[in-house]
């Protein structure tokens, strides 16, 4: 971000605390001369930088006179009132910077029925609500409904609130006579569903598109200890919040924070400043109770101090709408604890003008004591308001921040104080209740990592079975071969892993489901042998631990294993910042199972000619096929959090996609052993024709017919959605199957009887003799009928049900254009070839011979052409000869890979909207600039690079995709320019395939186009921030905007 060269003078609007720490934090900044306060308190009064102004804030006009008579750079406005009549508005038109939202903007604070209908246009969760101006109706809709209606609130004039938590509903009723006879509070009331749950403010800076979350603060409301006594304006806050776990505030970023963001923007009233959201963490998830359109109070108090840039920066960032290349971080390892000291009758009357002494006393502590209701008399420092000081500790945990605000209030006296002791009590209950978590430092190559082990209570070190040792101490986990009953046994043992499915599970915040995956995942794979599961131990390891999390998860292997019958024995859980980041974390399992020795027959069979596969039905997918979802939801209309239409149960897309494996130990083991099964498949990680055919013997093949069972909609969605062919499905799903057993014709009824009376299973085909067309071993006969016959209720809109014959959309015919520099062409040919790809890569043309991209693209199968531009006397003769030769392949799409080049106009007009190029940085630079050398050299603290349509001149609307990078501190332009290369082997498959797909186009004024609901799909839920800007991309050298 490039800053002002010479030192700004800043006005801040208002009295309080937020309003004195906001200008604490801004007389930090090098970039500030000086501090005005309108019309401040006794703390901002001739405080170094910081001063007082007497000017009229309320008179815009008066005020927009002073800034320009004062030179002042910068405006910030800290009162509601100011913000709802409109002055950000006025100062912007007169040329004045503002930091802050519009008028229209702070309606979400201003005015309640707006807000809330806001939220419901845009299925946002909040409270039941109803509107009224008529008290008896208000009243009629208290007592009839089925919710706790008893949250009334109204507004009056200046912004000035009413707002009434009622114990009753009388009581409720009681508070709408009274308001609505108040004509203070105009003609309306809101009437609101009580919610019950952890309440906690979510703050951002954003830019309108970029949102810059802030760590969670919890405040106080209630004026006593233990939250009892009247609601107050706050009576202290602390930050962050404990209790609150990682992945869940990155929920309320993603679900909550940025989608107001973007939906406040797609009605045309963009959001730039900072937005504070109320929340209610419910039975039934996060709910937002109110927003306020700045820094609250005393949330401000406890935020500010932890921000570790320059609040000045990130507020020009913000104003400038590059917020995403100025992201604020936050001290880590640190919580602000800040109290309030109110006057007494506070929050009704109180008095005025009591001396307060003890303020040096608490500086000298170390401690930052924030005005409020304060004023100057005679030299003296005396009361002038309700709440009078907030003092600001900050320590490397919550209670010993705690202890020194306390300390704090303690060294200031004046008369009638009223202050809380149990700030944060209720995060401190939670890390007390965290003491049994033991953390043990142990060195793992040559980096250091925290490992937390937490010790088994004994249901699930024990699990179900007899051999397991309960009683067992440290990291080892026995178990007592004999005492399980065993004679001659062999053990058998697997490891596994869930692949992509995890970064699913990230990306939708849910984890619940994920450790009854992995048990089933292993146990099921031993079936294979015969083998029972024993006992099944995993490995943990994360970013950033989040106790939360891993109980889940845990929780769920525990619950797993006791449906498996085996034991859980333990589990590691590593914390490794240096190699995940916050929210990620990996997954393995590991299970141990036995036989007896006279009882391993199965696979050793071999099957014969007209032998019957039995088809077990799936709970859904599984293995590979989560690496091709995340590629189809790219360019699909729905999200992880869209719903699932009523014939799924009300679930979620992501709920459907994560839904665990089923674990058939306990109903096929008797089957297995019983001798009458020639070999068993759990189809998992491999498709359905992989895993049949690695169970059959070389000499013979089978036949399937996908009629004969069951096909869950989800398949028909995908085959839909991904533009896969027949063949694709069955390679990389396993279509309604999840395990397959071999078994003699003649017994066929008999083991199917069996199985079905704990599963729902068919005879889905039979073996058959080898095919010699050398084509693939098992043959799938009707699978697009039966994808067709699936009821296509789940995830289809009415479109999709009247056109369930849905034909396959032919790939797009892509050409590359090199010059034996560039870095993605293997990108693009890999991507080409996979499943679900609508895009074919079927010619590369250099302007260089003998370049080895051109050797690797001819090992892949691709025609090459060399078209050496030295050989032609101008620039459009060398591009009529390309242009001839992508006629000649019928190719629809060129991508640019390193090509050193200029194209002429002519050809750029001519395939207008159908070139595509990677540049280097996410922002423009001057042409010729380095872009690695420009992000070190202006302290970015995210690069990466942009995938645009190529035009005649450069438009920042023409950005298809971004994928951002982070700068380290240790970066050089070397190892900054190749994790941008890999970012653009990552993004440029992408925009290729959202440019094929018809998801992204170009529009005639030369702005990329979305279909309906793509605006959200460029970075679904897994990418947010930087990406989710579009920024003018720079071109490489050479290749043409």
């Amino acid at each position: 971000m490039l800053l002002r060269l010479m030192a700004d003078r800043v006005l801040v609007i208002g009295s309080g605390g937020r309003e004195h720490a906001l200008a604490w934090k801004l007389a930090q900044s090098p970039h500030v001369k000086q501090v005005y306060v309108a019309p401040g308190n006794a703390g901002t009064a001739d405080n170094g930088k910081i001063s007082n102004s007497a000017v009229l804030v309320s008179n815009h006009t008066i005020v927009i006179q002073f800034c320009k008579d004062h030179n002042i750079g910068l405006v910030l406005v800290g009162q509601e009132a100011l913000l709802a009549a409109g002055i950000v508005d006025d100062l912007r038109a007169a040329g004045v910077r503002c930091f802050g939202p519009s008028a229209k903007a702070a309606q979400l604070e201003s005015n309640t029925s707006f807000a809330k209908a806001f939220l419901d246009r845009h299925g946002i969760p909040t409270a039941r609500w109803k509107a009224f101006t008529n008290p008896q109706e208000a009243c009629r809709f208290i007592t009839s409904t089925h919710f706790p209606a008893r949250v009334v609130r109204a507004r009056g004039p200046a912004a000035r609130k009413e707002v009434t938590v009622a114990a009753s509903k009388e009581e409720a009723c009681r508070a709408v006579q009274e308001i609505m006879q108040d004509r203070t509070f105009g003609e309306m009331v809101v009437i609101e569903e009580l919610l019950q749950g952890e309440e906690l403010s979510c703050l951002c800076f954003t830019d309108g598109v970029t949102v810059a979350s802030m760590p969670p603060v919890q405040a106080h409301k209630r004026l006593l200890d233990g939250d009892q006594g009247p609601n107050t304006g706050g009576m202290g806050a602390y930050c962050p919040v404990p209790q609150v776990p990682e992945v869940l505030l990155e929920k309320i970023s993603d679900a909550i924070l940025q989608h107001v963001i973007d939906s406040m923007r797609q009605e045309g009233t963009a959001y730039v400043g900072v937005l504070q959201m109320g929340l209610m963490l419910t039975k039934d998830g996060v709910k937002i109770l109110n927003f306020k359109c700045q820094f609250g109070d005393p949330q401000c108090q406890v935020i500010l101090p932890l921000l570790k840039n320059d609040f000045y920066e990130v507020i020009q960032a913000t104003i400038d709408g590059k917020l995403c290349s100025f992201m604020p971080a936050w001290s880590e390892n640190s919580t602000a604890v800040c109290v309030v000291m109110a006057s007494a009758g506070y929050p009704g009357d109180y008095d005025k003008g009591m001396e307060v002494t003890g303020l040096l006393q608490a500086k000298e502590l170390g401690l930052q004591v924030f005005h409020a209701g304060t004023a100057l008399k005679d030299g003296r420092v005396v009361t002038s308001g309700g709440r009078v000081l907030c003092i600001t500790a900050v320590k490397e945990d919550l209670m010993k921040a705690l202890g020194e605000a306390n300390r704090g209030v303690a060294a200031i006296r004046f008369k009638g104080a009223t202050y809380r002791k149990d700030i944060g009590h209720r995060g401190i209950r939670l890390l007390k209740q965290s003491l049994g978590l033991i953390y043990k430092e142990r060195r793992m190559g040559a980096t250091t990592s925290d490992v937390l082990v937490h010790q088994p209570d004994t249901s699930v070190a024990s699990g179900t079975r007899s051999g397991s040792h309960s009683e067992v101490r440290g990291f080892a986990g026995l178990f007592d071969l004999k005492a399980s009953g065993y004679d001659d046994p062999i053990l058998v043992s697997r490891i596994k892993g869930l692949g992509p499915k995890l970064q699913i599970a990230q990306a939708c915040k849910k984890h619940d489901t994920i450790g009854q995956d992995l048990v089933a995942m292993c146990v099921n794979d031993m079936l294979a042998q015969g083998a029972e599961p024993l006992f099944f131990l995993n490995y943990f390891t994360c970013g950033k631990l989040d106790v939360e999390v891993t109980q889940t998860i845990t929780g769920g292997m525990a619950e797993a294993c006791k449906n498996a019958g085996c034991a859980f024995l333990g589990r590691e859980v590593a914390e490794m910042t240096g190699m995940y980041s916050s929210g990620e974390y990996d997954l393995a399992g590991f299970v141990v199972g036995a036989v007896e020795r006279g009882q391993m027959h199965l696979g050793l069979q071999r099957a014969d000619e007209e032998d019957v596969l039995i088809g077990l039905a799936s709970s859904g997918i599984h293995g590979r096929g989560f690496s091709i979802i995340r590629k189809i939801l790219l360019m699909s209309s729905l999200r992880y959090s869209s719903p699932a239409s009523d014939g799924c149960g009300g679930k979620t897309l992501g709920e459907i996609l994560l839904t665990p494996a089923k674990m058939y130990s306990q109903s096929l083991l008797p089957v297995l052993r019983s001798g009458h099964v020639k070999a068993f498949a759990f189809i998992a990680e491999k498709g359905l024709l992989e895993g049949i055919s690695r169970i059959l013997p070389e000499h013979v093949s089978a036949v399937v017919d996908a009629l004969s069972w069951k096909i869950p909609d989800i398949f028909y969605w995908l085959y839909k959605e991904g533009n896969l062919s027949e063949e694709e499905m069955a390679q990389t799903f396993n279509c309604g199957i999840g395990a397959v057993l071999v078994v003699q014709k003649e017994l066929a009824q008999d083991i199917l009887k069996d199985i079905q009376r704990h599963e729902e299973a068919w005879l889905i085909g039979k073996v058959v003799a080898p095919c010699h067309t050398g084509g693939c071993r098992i043959e799938v006969k009707n699978l697009l009928e039966a994808l067709q016959l699936t009821s296509p209720q789940c995830l289809l809109s009415n479109a999709d049900v009247e056109s369930a014959y849905y034909p396959r959309k032919k790939k797009v015919k892509v050409a590359v254009l090199i010059s034996g520099t560039g870095t993605n062409l293997a990108a693009l040919i890999s991507y080409a070839k996979e499943p679900g790809s609508f895009a074919e890569v079927v010619l590369v043309i250099s302007n260089k011979s003998g370049v080895e991209e051109l050797r690797n693209a001819a090992r892949a199968g691709i025609p090459t052409r060399v078209i050496d531009h030295k050989l032609y006397g101008s620039r459009s003769e060398f591009d009529s000869t390309i242009d001839r030769v992508l006629e000649e392949f019928s190719v629809e799409l060129i991508c640019l890979s390193g090509f050193m080049r200029i194209l002429s106009s002519p050809f750029l007009r001519k395939w207008k909207g159908k070139i595509l190029n990677a540049s280097p940085s996410l922002f423009p630079l001057n042409k010729g600039g380095n872009a690695h050398q420009q992000a070190l050299q202006m302290g970015l603290k995210v690069t990466g690079c942009a995938v645009h349509f190529v035009l005649e001149e450069s438009s920042p609307k023409a950005v298809i995709h971004q994928e951002p990078v982070s700068v380290k501190a240790d970066d050089t332009e070397e190892t900054l320019s190749e994790k941008v290369k890999e970012a653009e082997c990552r993004a440029f498959p992408i925009a290729l395939q959202l440019v094929a797909s018809g998801a992204v186009q170009l529009g005639a004024d030369g702005k990329t186009c979305w279909k309906q609901g793509g605006q959200s799909l460029r970075l679904q839920e897994e990418k947010r921030g930087c990406a989710s800007s579009l920024v003018t991309p720079e071109p490489r050298d050479g290749n043409v905007v």
